[in-house]
């Protein structure tokens, strides 16, 4: 559950910095609005931890690049998030990666995991959807536990598109993930 501070300030990393570090609360700034989010539902966490397995193997296997839960992303003092799950080549992480572990440009893949409140889909449909388009994160993929839903947007030329909206018994496959393959039941809990 989310909630937005929105009081005309534009917030950025410095004055994340400053506010009170609370366990399972998490501050993130797109566009210079501050996002607050608490602890998500077990289900929640559940799908991340399992879309993060299946990127994980396969990135194990390939060695093509590296999956990881939760990372710090940084593109500007304004634009600071934390994806719930993202991979990227090994090139993008010799890239991107600054000395405290944070990408500081775009990672190839971000997946969202939908919370339930309105203000968190918002977030992550609108907000969320045009900063990585505009910092050119190739696809991005959002996922609904509840509906048992994967929305897949790609770039195509110079923003992410909606390509594909697939359930429970599609197959997900990407270009940017040769050889990947698996159903979508896979990424939610029983």
């Amino acid at each position: 559950m989310s909630q937005m501070l929105n009081t005309g300030v534009r917030w950025t990393t410095q004055d994340v910095e400053l506010l009170p570090e609370n366990e399972g609360t998490r501050y993130e700034i797109v566009d210079g609005e501050l996002f607050v989010t608490r602890a998500p539902h077990f289900k929640h966490q559940q799908t991340c931890g399992r879309i993060f397995r299946q990127l994980d193997i396969w990135s194990e296997s390939t060695g093509l690049g590296e999956a990881v839960i939760n990372p710090g992303v940084l593109f500007s003092e304004s634009d600071n998030v934390i994806p719930d799950v993202v991979w990227a080549t090994k090139e993008t992480l010799a890239l991107t990666l600054d000395e405290a572990g944070h990408f500081t440009d775009a990672p190839d893949l971000i997946v969202e995991v939908l919370s339930a409140s309105k203000s968190d889909e918002r977030r992550d449909k609108e907000a969320k959807l045009k900063l990585y388009s505009s910092r050119g994160v190739k696809e991005y993929w959002i996922a609904d536990w509840r509906s048992r839903k994967l929305e897949v947007y790609r770039r195509e030329q110079t923003q992410l598109n909606l390509v594909a909206t697939l359930f429970s018994s599609d197959i997900i496959t990407s270009p940017l993930l040769t050889g990947f393959s698996c159903t979508v039941n896979q990424f939610f809990p029983a």
